[in-house]
């Protein structure tokens, strides 16, 4: 077990108690925790920094408010149901269209307006909230994500996760939805998550449940070789998020849209560490360059310039890859 560690340590493999330890207490004060633990709260502080977020349609923040439901669902391309305080993607549903007097879900199901109420209902109860107190839901526009990710995706919206420390970005994934993920780009269902070069965008290395892999289970399609589009402006958004929060250390998770490009879905401020499985690589070392970067007067910008920099300097060469 000690060797198994030290082999780990050696690697820059960055564990849990380490994440925990050095840079969720040390950066991210309990204070500015609600900020992201509240999409509706994260959605007003990025709108308000120009940062584009999935248009919000409407609230229902109690059982009285119900009667508001239906004509939130009321659009031609459908939309999306989610819980305020959710997390890893529970409670989420998405609605494709008016289908027959009720409307169809993601997985081609119909709802009638009595079943997506019953789902509202358990959302206001806080079944899928962090902390299970009351929570509300939110009905907003649904993302028709762009087709570069075809070739690699099953069902549902890719999204890239970037994290970000003292407002550099420095390390990236794209996460992919699977049948066994039930269309979403969540790995702890099953989703795979791929590395991306921080500089280029580039896919890199995929896993899927812990272990790596270089195909899509459902597509078979190869993972790497794909850039990603409009990536110098999904980092330039990570970094404002840092700038809109004060937290130290966050996951930005952005989607891109066909029409609309990048758009920031939510922030996270205890972002997990599988992304070292799908780049294939430990980030100690990128960690211990950004905590004593000098990012004295640096803008976003100039903070995305040093996370490239960074980057190249500590990440092994991917160009062959």
């Amino acid at each position: 077990m000690i060797k198994t560690w030290l082999g780990l340590r050696r690697a820059g493999v960055l564990g849990i108690n380490e994440r925990n330890l050095r840079l969720i207490n040390d950066y991210n004060p309990r204070r500015l925790m609600r900020l992201v633990d509240d999409k509706t709260e994260t959605k007003r502080l990025a709108n308000a920094a120009g940062i584009q977020t999935p248009e919000l349609y409407g609230l229902i923040r109690s059982p009285a408010e119900m009667r508001k439901l239906e004509s939130l669902l009321n659009h031609p391309d459908g939309c999306v149901i989610k819980p305020a305080n959710g997390s890893q993607g529970n409670g989420i549903q998405v609605i494709l269209g008016p289908m027959r007097g009720g409307w169809r879900r993601s997985n081609g199901q119909r709802a009638l307006l009595e079943d997506l109420k019953f789902h509202v209902n358990n959302i206001l109860s806080g079944m899928y909230s962090l902390s299970g107190q009351p929570d509300i839901a939110m009905i907003e526009y649904r993302v028709k994500f762009d087709d570069v990710f075809d070739p690699i995706s099953f069902g549902g919206v890719p999204d890239i996760r970037i994290i970000v420390l003292r407002g550099i970005p420095f390390v990236a994934m794209v996460r992919l939805p699977t049948a066994e993920s039930d269309g979403k780009a969540n790995l702890h269902k099953g989703g795979v998550g791929v590395g991306l070069d921080l500089v280029t965008g580039r896919t890199l290395y995929g896993m899927q449940k812990g272990k790596t892999t270089d195909i899509h289970p459902d597509t078979a399609n190869p993972l790497s070789n794909i850039s990603v589009p409009h990536w110098d402006d999904m980092l330039l958004m990570a970094a404002k998020a840092y700038d809109v929060t004060g937290l130290g250390y966050l996951g930005a998770d952005i989607v891109l849209d066909k029409g609309k490009g990048p758009m920031m879905l939510e922030l996270n401020a205890r972002p997990g560490l599988a992304i070292q499985v799908a780049n294939r690589m430990g980030v100690r070392p990128l960690v211990e360059a950004c905590m004593i970067a000098d990012i004295e007067g640096l803008d976003a910008e100039q903070r995305v310039a040093l996370g490239k920099k960074l980057y190249r300097e500590h990440v092994p060469d991917t160009a062959l890859v």
